[in-house]
């Protein structure tokens, strides 16, 4: 169980201006308890990707747009990362960050059975941001994340991985653990009173 000290050891010194929370499985009930926690005015940009179908139009953004403080909308192609807005992946496209911090979306072949895939926002948003970077990995049933968030702590970024043992599918945080051995392993009450912190330097 990860302690009070260990999440005041692994904030500290750190001024996150992007935050990357990924899902599948179970996902949608999850954020639905962490971004509300988002008050007015957080500073860092938020982006989250779940695995959803690629045949018809994600409604995620228009869902959390009733439920958040924050804006919420759908990343858009060569859009800029603004901060205190929280964007959502789209269907059908992988979603990734360039070096000069905009959004690209491509049509690349699926990782993981999935387009959007989470890999792919994570490692291209560990390169952009390096440590200034926070990456959530939340409930899933595959694989996909755990190679981002490798990426994310190699480049110096905070990884922060849901509790397996409340995940309503343990897989994916599971093999997050065993790739990257991440920063911090929360329930969702624990990332839900994490998430406040994060743009305290």
């Amino acid at each position: 169980m990860t302690t009070q000290s260990q999440v005041c050891l692994a904030l500290a010194g750190r001024s996150v201006e992007l935050v990357v929370i990924g899902g599948s499985a179970g996902g949608v009930d999850a954020l639905v308890g962490l971004l509300p926690a988002l008050p007015t005015g957080f500073g860092p940009a938020v982006t989250c990707i779940l695995h959803v179908p690629a045949d018809r139009e994600s409604r995620l953004a228009e869902l959390f747009g009733m439920r958040s403080a924050l804006p919420v909308r759908e990343a858009r192609d060569k859009e800029s990362v603004e901060p205190g807005i929280i964007y959502f992946a789209g269907a059908g496209y992988h979603l990734s960050i360039e070096r000069d911090r905009t959004f690209s979306l491509s049509c690349e072949p699926p990782v993981h059975f999935a387009r959007p895939a989470i890999d792919v926002l994570m490692e291209s948003a560990a390169d952009a941001y390096g440590p200034a970077l926070a990456g959530i990995l939340l409930t899933g049933a595959n694989h996909d994340g755990a190679e981002g968030m490798r990426r994310i702590r190699a480049r110096g970024g905070l990884t922060v991985v849901q509790d397996p043992l409340e995940a309503q599918a343990s897989t994916m945080p599971e093999e997050a653990i065993r790739r990257c051995a991440p920063h911090l392993v929360l329930p969702l009450s624990g990332i839900r009173a994490l998430l406040p912190q994060l743009e305290k330097p």
